[in-house]
């Protein structure tokens, strides 16, 4: 299967289940079984159909390495289920699969899926989309016209590369020396307008309106976002009826400052990070829709096409702006959830919180569901939304800071309506595009070189948190560090490059050998004076 994944555009998922499906009807190796004393043909095993299809996702930029066995397991059951498969006597539908011997076949039917009817309302034009009545101000027009083909753009205040606008003739111009009022909803108009142009030429698609309906884009919401923020840049909500309830809030910041939070004061018991962390999940699993909201799943599926080594600064700017679509609430909950699970899987005084996988794992697979998934069952739900949670669990810092771009390109569109006062006869105002730049294209020796020097400071921090410790007890720092040194000796030499500065860690003394007794008798002083 290609690495690039299904294209971008409405209905990925289903694109990528076809994919999937595809590849893994024509790659599965087939050959001669024997059960139960009879020779079948052309036919594969559960544990080698889990065992092909789990390299071929892991291998797959749109899931990658994060995805486990059993995840493999849950989706070749539902290849069962959808008839992509049947066992070895024709069964399917209600048939389990498990990591065993069982045989499997392909039917002879077609495994691809067929793409569901889209229930929208006959389809507008831009203009109709974007403009105001006959009496407004201005008019948006043209979104679609200036996208960029290249995506491998992003934005930001430096190297800016300005649009030119539409030519226009000057005798279909007509300026206005007075300075024009502008009302609120024509501020929220372009708000809107601003965020789904830039959203559409990250995407690169001919239009937007593929995967996001203009009035699914709420500007109070993005207004919201962007103005009300604390030092942290987390959301601060001024109903707080709808923030986190406080207990749960509590043991988000327990387990996020693990084991130096001031809310444990009280005694723990063994075990007691486990039932907090359970109480949590339970909170965020039972909420009513996930925290990008069903309305939005198609646009963040197609952005995880975007997740790959070369597109990981254009997948920030497009996560950037699709998260500031939120409600205050969600982008909230978002906001600190992450925080709190980026925290705990780099945390190396958490205790293990499971039996069988690490913490980075279980944060993965305990919340994926609850940050994405849609409103009708998907097959690839599960593995679409932990590679997402994944990447937002990486880059969680960048993408829900505030962009400070997007003030910019709105300030001068609200300064361009109020004071250049071009207008077109029967046309109202033409507004500006945006200004874009687009990001410097390095060398695959370069981005071999910055892979390495990022993980090494990845490693570096790893080590910072080792020495810093101040819960470890010398015995298990020491057990640490000395394995720490046997995996990656150079990093470790450059922290310690002496015995001294190593010792200094401990505060050990370097033990001074007593000096060899002189042979020579020495001289005895009387004592009398």
């Amino acid at each position: 299967m290609e690495r690039q994944g299904a294209p971008l555009g409405p209905y990925r998922a289903t694109k990528l289940w076809n994919e999937v499906t595809t590849s893994f009807r024509v790659g599965m190796p087939l050959r001669k079984h024997r059960q139960h004393l009879k020779k079948y043909n052309n036919c594969f095993t559960a544990v080698e159909a889990i065992d092909w299809l789990y390299d071929l996702l892991r291998s797959n930029s749109n899931f990658g390495p994060e995805v486990t066995r059993q995840q493999t397991i849950q989706l070749l059951r539902k290849f069962l289920k959808n008839h992509v498969i049947e066992d070895i006597k024709g069964r399917w539908g209600s048939e389990s699969l498990d990591d065993n011997n069982q045989l499997f076949r392909f039917p002879a039917t077609s495994p691809l899926k067929t793409f569901p009817q889209r229930h929208t309302e006959i389809k507008k034009t831009n203009t109709e989309y974007f403009s105001k009545d006959k009496d407004g101000i201005f008019k948006l027009r043209n979104l679609s016209q200036k996208t960029s083909k290249k995506r491998g753009l992003h934005f930001s205040q430096e190297n800016t590369e300005k649009i030119n606008h539409e030519r226009i003739t000057n005798e279909d111009l007509e300026i206005s020396p007075d300075n024009q009022e502008i009302s609120q909803e024509d501020v929220e108009e372009v708000w809107r307008y601003v965020i789904m142009i830039y959203l559409q030429t990250i995407l690169s698609l001919p239009s937007i309106e593929e995967l996001l309906n203009p009035n699914q884009v709420i500007p109070q919401y993005i207004m919201y976002n962007m103005a009300n923020t604390s030092k942290h840049g987390v959301v601060i909500l001024q109903d707080k009826s709808d923030d986190l309830p406080h207990w749960v809030l509590s043991a988000m910041k327990c387990l996020a400052n693990w084991p130096r939070s001031n809310d444990t004061n009280n005694l723990t018991y063994v075990g007691f990070e486990r039932d907090v962390f359970k109480t949590i999940a339970d909170y965020f699993l039972n909420l009513p829709e996930p925290l990008l909201t069903f309305e939005y799943y198609e646009l963040f599926v197609n952005i995880l096409g975007l997740l790959q080594p070369h597109l990981e600064r254009v997948a920030i700017n497009a996560l950037q702006l699709c998260c500031l679509l939120l409600p205050p609430p969600n982008r909230r909950k978002l906001q600190l959830l992450m925080r709190m699970i980026s925290r705990m899987s780099q945390n190396v005084d958490m205790p293990k919180l499971h039996e069988e996988i690490g913490t980075r794992s279980l944060m993965i697979n305990t919340f994926s569901r609850c940050v994405l998934c849609c409103a009708e069952e998907v097959d690839l739900d599960e593995l679409l939304a932990s590679r997402l949670v994944s990447f937002l669990m990486d880059h969680h810092q960048e993408i829900l800071q505030v962009p400070t771009y997007l003030q910019a390109a709105v300030e001068k569109h609200l300064d361009y309506i109020k004071k250049g006062n071009v207008k077109i006869h029967g046309d109202g105002l033409v507004v500006p595009l945006p200004t874009y730049s687009y990001c410097k294209q390095i060398s695959a020796k370069e981005f071999d070189e910055q892979k390495i020097s990022t993980s090494q400071a990845a490693i570096a921090e790893l080590l910072e948190n080792i020495v810093k410790s101040k819960s470890l007890p010398l015995k298990e720092k020491r057990r640490k560090l000395k394995q720490f040194q046997k995996e990656y000796p150079l990093i470790y030499q450059k922290r310690f490059p002496t015995t001294e500065s190593e010792a200094a860690l401990f505060d050990d003394k370097p033990t001074i050998k007593q000096p060899m007794l002189n042979l020579r008798n020495p001289k005895l002083h009387s004592l009398r004076y």
